[in-house]
């Protein structure tokens, strides 16, 4: 099949796509499964023969941490079953315990192995390079300065080309296997990654979950949108499809004496890993309030699915589609018929042990069946 360039993807007029990768570490394969069937149904429905890649249907893909890996490697032309079988062995050699690595006074992972494989498949490759073909969006902390990066190959973009007397790296010079490392820095289990910025000044940058945008969908559809990113993409149901894939999540539930009882350091990791779900959370409400979604979920007892809301107008602003299994005992039987012992499904939440792998993606094969045909009838190519 003849592939649309990134430029005919961003600008070309007609219905947008975006697809949107969580963070999660080793759970990334349970994304993997579940893109699977969404490029088995995509391919049928479009005709193209094995040639067809996700990166064909999608007109900008994004992604956080783990899901920073497997965007690029759509954008860059790789089917999943190609993905699936690199993360599986990137998953076993990265995650690997070392006796002097902890994560207190060393990252308890050498960032060596996944290095060398961004080396290895993106080699000298820019986000600028004709080589990325869609839209690309990459998440990132900068953690000396504070601030959430977005990182994204719009040639209409402010800082995508060198500005006239300026000194910043443009994003089109930004080496990709940097990016996408700097994105899956994630504190405690790897070092920081150090990227020219301007001049002689270089930034710390860690992993995009250190942000509200684990779950990068909003952004992504803020960098679509608003007028500063260049873009200015229509809204629509009909015009504007978001599709979000997750890793896995749960909620967090504690007994009261137990918290009460907590030492202040466990406490305090508690507090942000609850903090992080309020984000994600909260970014599913907003796009929930926004969207026509078939998906979507319950928020809460109070809310609802918001089905019966959409923001300030009688009209969705887009169509949205979030598939992320819960890694709760009763939801995985009683929605994928899986009956696992409550110890197993604690050890599925695990973000870095490759012992889990297989289990993880029996989770995602299970889930990959709540994509459905229909869900995309409104956005054939």
């Amino acid at each position: 099949m003849q592939h649309k360039t990134r430029d005919q993807h961003l600008f070309d007029s007609g219905p947008k796509r975006i697809l949107a990768l969580d963070g999660g570490g080793i759970r990334g394969i349970v994304t993997l499964q579940i893109l699977r069937r969404m490029e088995s149904l995509l391919r049928e429905r479009s005709g193209a023969g094995d040639d067809f890649r996700l990166g064909d249907y999608f007109d900008l893909i994004g992604g956080t941490s783990t899901g920073a890996i497997i965007a690029a490697g759509l954008a860059t032309g790789y089917s999943v079953d190609k993905l699936d079988e690199l993360y599986r062995g990137l998953g076993r050699h990265v995650f690997k315990d070392e006796l002097f690595r902890q994560g207190i006074f060393r990252a308890k992972f050498s960032e060596r192995p996944l290095r060398e494989l961004l080396e290895r498949e993106f080699g000298d490759t820019t986000l600028g390079d004709d080589r990325v073909r869609t839209g690309l969006a990459i998440m990132l902390k900068r953690l000396d300065t504070g601030s959430p990066w977005i990182v994204h190959n719009n040639p209409k973009g402010r800082y995508f080309k060198p500005r006239h007397g300026g000194r910043a790296v443009p994003n089109a010079d930004y080496p990709l296997k940097d990016v996408v490392r700097a994105s899956t820095a994630a504190p405690h289990y790897f070092d920081p990654e150090r990227i020219p910025v301007a001049g002689s000044l270089a930034g710390a940058f860690v992993d995009g979950g250190v942000s509200p945008h684990n779950n990068p969908a909003l952004q992504l559809l803020l960098l679509a949108t608003l007028a500063g990113y260049g873009l200015r993409w229509p809204v629509g149901a009909d015009n504007l499809l978001l599709v979000s894939v997750g890793t896995g999540s749960w909620d967090l539930r504690l007994e009261t004496e137990e918290v009460m009882r907590m030492p202040p350091a466990k406490l305090a990791l508690r507090a942000l890993s609850s903090l992080m779900g309020d984000a994600a959370a909260f970014n599913e409400l907003i796009l929930q309030w926004l969207s026509a979604s078939p998906t979507a979920r319950q928020i809460d007892r109070e809310v609802g699915d918001l089905c019966s809301d959409v923001l300030g107008t009688s009209e969705p602003w887009l169509t949205y589609l979030r598939y992320d299994p819960q890694l709760d005992r009763e939801w995985l039987k009683d929605r994928l018929g899986l009956d696992l012992r409550e110890a197993e499904v604690e050890g599925l939440r695990k973000m870095d042990d490759p012992a889990n792998l297989d289990a993880l993606a029996r989770v995602g094969e299970a889930a990959a069946a709540l994509v459905k045909e229909e869900h995309f009838a409104r956005f054939d190519i």
